[in-house]
């Protein structure tokens, strides 16, 4: 198996990435790291939890070679709060004479200030603090020499794609600059982005593991039963292994996560409306193994890497059939084992095929009884439930003369409500 040495690693990384365990480079790493250390823009796409960040962060320590004046020499923008704490934790990993500096909103400018006044060689942060800070002429980004985009898909998605393109604008341009763009998914407005921006990209591209460590299932419940299936299931997971339970809305969260308190869980939550001392306040103690529960909206589906969460539960369906896939992306990570269970009634029966049709898998249906009663992990044979999955819910009898048949009536719509 190749080594970290053999790819070109100096001493001094390799004896940062041994202490922390990490003897060998993944695939990811394998692939990524010569074209990166080489000097050429490279795409990595890889799937979640594949090891994308050291892949693009051991070539940046190699390339700044500690501490230097001058303002920051390196850029990673990034999604959210979390992902660039955990980027920036990564790269303090492998050699803490480099500064660094991570800016992200909802919380007050001063410790940004601070890091920022220290001389940063690296810059992590989400594209609006970062904008906000340059604006106020806190920052500069002309000595930047190595540009990372991660999880670039979620970026653009969210929103971002013209907060990205000025933050580039203001790095050093052409041969000066070496570019990185990381992501999981690559569609077309990402490949636009790389059309654009990167010169003459090298691409590595890492499929998911044809025998999958990931066992993903569908429970069907009753909407009443829904809870009490939900607390069997945390209480049949083994000692030390997380689970993550994701809802729609963040008044969801904070209302089921107090509800498994009252029932003597160990919960933490994780929601939007949190503020960010709470956030990672929350985060910490479910990675630390203080919770055993994460109840969390779509904010912990993009950019959180727990190593021990063993399994993931949709209490709530997802929006799209893409943050399915991340939601089940935070278990089955880096090659360990993990579970999903996606909780499914009548009620639900419009926004999963909803799901489907946008490329949500087939998933087969678990066995409730052998499931709930000892933690058996059995699926039901298809000729077992030949029957449509789910059945239409009965109509409300309001005293209305019936419609003839074939007719149709516009559904009000639902009420808003406040996502992740």
């Amino acid at each position: 198996m190749t080594s970290f040495a053999e790819l070109g690693v100096r001493a001094r990384t390799l004896e940062s990435l041994t202490r922390q365990g990490i003897d060998a480079p993944n695939e990811v790493q394998r692939e990524a790291l010569p074209h990166i250390l080489a000097g050429h823009d490279t795409v990595i796409a890889a799937p979640t939890g594949s090891g994308k960040t050291l892949a693009f962060a051991v070539p940046m320590i190699e390339r700044l070679q500690g501490h230097r004046a001058g303002g920051p020499r390196a850029l990673v923008v990034g999604p959210t709060r979390e992902l660039s704490l955990q980027v920036a934790t990564v790269i303090a990993g492998l050699d803490r004479a480099l500064r660094v500096a991570v800016l992200y909103g909802g919380v007050g400018y001063g410790a940004q200030y601070q890091a920022l006044a220290g001389g940063p060689d690296i810059v992590v942060g989400c594209p609006g603090r970062i904008l906000d800070l340059v604006g106020q002429g806190r920052v500069h980004f002309s000595a930047v020499e190595y540009l990372v985009l991660d999880e670039a898909d979620e970026m653009l998605d969210a929103g971002f794609a013209r907060e990205v393109e000025r933050i580039m604008s203001l790095c050093a341009v052409g041969a000066a600059r070496q570019t990185v763009l990381a992501s999981a998914t690559m569609p077309d407005w990402v490949q636009r982005m790389i059309d654009r921006h990167l010169r003459e990209p090298r691409r590595v591209q890492v499929a998911a593991d044809a025998e999958p460590t990931l066992e993903h299932g569908v429970l069907h419940v009753d909407d009443e039963q829904r809870m009490d299936s939900l607390v069997t299931l945390l209480r049949l997971q083994p000692a030390g292994s997380g689970t993550i339970v994701f809802t729609r809305t963040k008044h969801g969260a904070k209302k089921l996560a107090r509800k498994l308190e009252t029932l003597h869980l160990r919960v933490a939550e994780l929601q939007g409306n949190l503020s960010q001392n709470a956030r990672e306040r929350s985060i910490g103690s479910f990675r630390d193994g203080d919770v055993d529960v994460l109840v969390a909206t779509n904010v912990a589906a993009r950019g959180l890497d727990v190593p021990h969460v063993g399994l993931v539960v949709n209490y709530e369906l997802p929006e799209t059939a893409q943050w399915l896939t991340h939601r089940i992306g935070r278990t089955a990570r880096n090659g360990a084992a993990g579970r999903a269970i996606t909780l499914l009634s009548t009620a639900d029966a419009e926004q999963w095929h909803k799901l489907q049709r946008g490329g949500a898998p087939h998933l087969p249906r678990l066995h409730a009884e052998p499931l709930l009663a000892r933690g058996e992990w059995l699926y039901l044979a298809e000729s077992e439930h030949p029957e449509p999955a789910f059945r239409p819910a009965q109509p409300v009898r309001t005293g209305l003369p019936r419609r003839p048949a074939g007719s149709f009536r516009r559904r009000r719509p639902a009420p808003h409500r406040t996502a992740a």
